[in-house]
């Protein structure tokens, strides 16, 4: 079995445990949150060693080069010396904490130096003690400030923190930015169809007013879907968008809210059907809860769409995760 250094610990991996696995047996696991490969919170680098390619899946082509692995997804075949990979850590503060919603919180971050992003990726927001959640960037590519939307969840560390005890002016951190559900610019006239559940609506935010700005002239369908109405948060900013750009169209879809106007009523995977039938040459991107994310694209890809116009941000759920 291999043997993995980080710092003063050093560990052999037991059969079938990863990396992760074995540093948090020993109480030497760096902090992490979904451990399913997909918010990247548990990124480390080898310095001697070589990183299976399974755990260096989804990173940039850079940060493979340089030995940075996902240490959920690495079981290793060969001894390792790790570090943190401090260099892709960004010391930051929090500028603004506001409810959106009864339960969704908006978190504005500012960076201490200027972070290369694109609105729709998402970003590790890192707490001075390690604590560490992956949140995707609402703001525009050319603002300095990073909005962040944060799910209040009853008994989420992050969450409650940020609600109840984090302050403007506290100092925090961020790793990132990763994923590719961002607005790329050129071919104007192509359609869009965004579609998001929850706080899935917080990239696809970010990817409408980048598209806006850019000048996108396609048109533009914006799908939110809540379980009933009042988790509709950004319905206000949306429906202004939607008035003030005649190729923009913004639909509500919620489970459980019959009678209430404006509203669709059914699941937003059946709802988007409706709305683009033929998909085929639309690009596609689609965020929030991952069975409704899997079910979407599946129904996209059925009814024309190619895969490779599809983005999908599945919003992996924290397990309990070292550091939590």
């Amino acid at each position: 079995m291999a043997i993995i250094r980080r710092g003063d610990a050093t560990v052999r991996a037991l059969e079938g445990e990863t990396v992760l696995d074995a540093l948090a047996r020993i109480g030497a696991a760096p902090p992490s949150s979904c451990r399913a490969g997909a918010c990247q919170s548990c990124i480390l680098r080898a310095r001697v060693g070589t990183p299976p390619p399974e755990a260096q899946l989804g990173l940039r082509e850079s940060l493979r080069r340089r030995g940075y692995f996902l240490s959920c997804r690495a079981h290793a075949t060969e001894d390792l010396e790790i570090d943190d990979g401090d260099e892709l850590r960004i010391a930051a503060k929090l500028v603004g904490l506001a409810r959106l919603s009864h339960d969704v919180l908006q978190v504005r971050v500012l960076p201490e130096r200027t972070l290369d992003h694109r609105a729709g990726q998402y970003v590790t927001l890192m707490r001075a003690d390690g604590l560490s959640r992956s949140y995707s960037i609402a703001s525009a590519s050319d603002v300095e400030e990073l909005e962040l939307h944060v799910r209040v969840v009853p008994g989420g560390a992050m969450s409650q923190w940020l609600a109840y005890q984090a302050s403007v002016g506290d100092v925090v951190a961020l790793r990132g930015p990763a994923g590719d559900c961002f607005y790329s610019p050129g071919r104007p006239e192509q359609p869009l169809l965004l579609a998001g559940t929850g706080t899935g609506a917080a990239p696809l935010l970010g990817f409408v007013r980048d598209a806006l700005r850019h000048g996108h002239t396609g048109r533009i369908v914006l799908a939110h879907g809540a379980r009933v109405p009042a988790g509709l948060y950004l319905d206000a900013e949306l429906s202004h968008l939607a008035d003030v750009h005649d190729n923009l169209e913004f639909h509500r879809v919620v489970l459980d809210g019959a009678g209430v106007e404006g509203v669709e009523v059914g699941s937003l995977d059946a709802v988007l059907t409706s709305l683009v039938a033929a998909p085929k040459g639309w690009r596609i991107v689609l965020c929030g809860d991952p069975v409704v994310v899997q079910s979407m694209r599946r129904r996209m890809f059925l009814a024309g769409a190619s895969m490779s116009d599809i983005r999908a941000d599945a919003f992996v759920p924290s397990a309990a995760a070292t550091g939590s």
